[in-house]
């Protein structure tokens, strides 16, 4: 067999995100060439390309956000489709469900997380180890965490599938998958590792078109390093994108879009080095770092940032959510000035906000930092936070570089500008540190200075 020059693309992959911090986890995760949108969709993925569509729908009523997945679906063109969901299962997961799995064979669920020691067993999740209805990891939501995956998706009926059947030898699970999805159930998989996974994405792709995934960027993951096997093994043979995978077509990309997919002709992340720093080698833009998180850890996380030489701006939440008293923020020449370029504005938590106003709190600190963020590169942590900031800058797309650290990913912006987002729950303390220092990479707290107590960062219920 003869190795061929001819470019060959992987089949399209696209990804709904229900927001934007969970749309740029599963680019990452997905590893191949394509876009971050920010929703609505206005057409499909061409061959060769994935398309991560930020829904923006964690906030929003759950009929509203059935309807968006509903109408996204109307452009998943015979490709790999992939509905992200929250590892911890929050959001309008049962509607959103419901509206996902009509209209498809059968809907494959695994929604472990393993490199965030978020795994399934019996249909339950576990939070490293303790099964998640018994911890306080929903403390900032308005009810109950589910006691299963099948009680989280509401009216979808569905069937565990066992650890034991997902880790058995030769064709069981795939067999068991397709006998599911003949009763006209959608199987909830057992996981516990990155390898349970890769058997989930293996056999659920077997089950050919008309099936669908949802899961977690664990999944994600999972489908990316299966389809990059296709991927070198169609080179090989010469065969058209997605030739690999059974049932799911040859290449039906036009030349130009094979010539051309994307912006390039290989497939993989763009690299984050495609935009020359400045002559002088000194970053061009100034730093601004957006923290909206009820995390505890976002405390610890912005006072390794102080003592690294940033400039900390607490809002207070009363003026975020009054529109006639809503700040601006200049970080070149006013209040936010920060002496080696690095900003970062939190809201202060002081005194106790309502999770329910998480979309108004968002609202008010992209509406307080706009100024500042139209000429700075950005780390902006939940995806709300994320959201609203670039939609007050008109951002329609973001292009994947690279991940920092999981789930903290680096993309670019049209004009060249980085864009860092994070899940709010992601991260050890020096979580934003490290992302500045991958930015900014002079950054580093003076020898032997103390760590500096920061603000308490109000809870906005909004991390992914």
């Amino acid at each position: 067999m003869s190795r061929t020059t001819r470019t060959v693309l992987p089949p399209r992959v696209f990804a709904l995100a229900d927001d934007l911090s969970g749309a740029a986890e599963v680019a990452a995760a997905l590893g191949l060439r394509g876009r971050i949108v920010l929703g609505p969709a206005t057409a499909p993925p061409r061959d060769g390309e994935s398309v991560v569509l930020d829904l923006d729908t964690r906030q929003l009523p759950p009929a509203d956000a059935a309807s968006a997945v509903r109408a996204a679906l109307a452009y998943a063109d015979g490709g790999v489709v992939l509905k992200k969901i929250d590892s911890l299962l929050r959001g309008n997961l049962a509607a959103e469900a419901v509206a996902y799995a009509t209209g498809a064979r059968g809907v494959v669920i695994a929604p472990a997380l393993p490199v965030a020691g978020r795994t399934v067993r019996e249909g339950v999740v576990n939070l490293h180890g303790t099964a998640l209805h018994t911890t306080d990891a929903w403390r900032a939501e308005p009810g109950a965490a589910p006691v299963s995956v099948g009680a989280a998706l509401g009216g979808v009926p569905t069937r565990v599938v066992p650890l034991a059947t997902v880790r058995a030898p030769g064709p069981a699970l795939h067999d068991r998958l397709r006998a599911v999805v003949a009763e006209e159930y959608h199987p909830v998989c057992d996981a516990e590792t990155d390898a349970d996974l890769d058997a989930i994405a293996e056999a659920a792709l077997r089950l050919g078109p008309g099936i669908r995934l949802m899961g977690t960027g664990g999944l994600a993951s999972a489908l990316g390093r299966r389809l990059a096997q296709v991927d070198q093994v169609d080179q090989v043979a010469g065969a058209g994108a997605g030739a690999g995978l059974p049932g799911w077509g040859g290449d039906r990309s036009t030349e130009a879009e094979r010539r051309h997919p994307t912006g390039t002709d290989t497939p993989g992340l763009a690299r984050a080095d495609d935009v020359s720093p400045a002559p002088d080698g000194t970053p061009s833009r100034p730093l601004l770092v957006v923290v909206g998180t009820a995390e505890p850890t976002a405390v610890a996380q912005i006072a390794q940032l102080v003592a690294a030489g940033a400039f900390h701006v607490p809002l207070p939440a009363h003026t975020l959510t009054d529109r006639s008293t809503r700040p601006t923020l200049n970080i070149r020449t006013g209040v936010g000035r920060a002496p080696h370029g690095v900003t970062v504005v939190s809201i202060d938590g002081t005194h106790a906000v309502d999770p329910g106003a998480a979309r108004d709190l968002a609202a008010g600190l992209a509406h307080a930092v706009a100024e500042a963020a139209y000429d700075s590169d950005l780390v902006l942590t939940g995806g709300e936070t994320a959201r609203r900031v670039l939609d007050a800058l008109a951002v329609r797309e973001l292009l994947p570089l690279d991940q920092i650290h999981h789930g903290a990913v680096r993309s670019r912006t049209a004009d060249g500008r980085r864009v860092v987002t994070r899940p709010g729950s992601y991260g050890d303390i020096d979580s934003l540190l490290r992302i500045a220092r991958a930015l900014r990479p002079g950054l580093a707290p003076p020898s032997g200075q103390p760590v500096a107590p920061s603000v308490q960062p109000a809870p906005l219920g909004e991390p992914t």
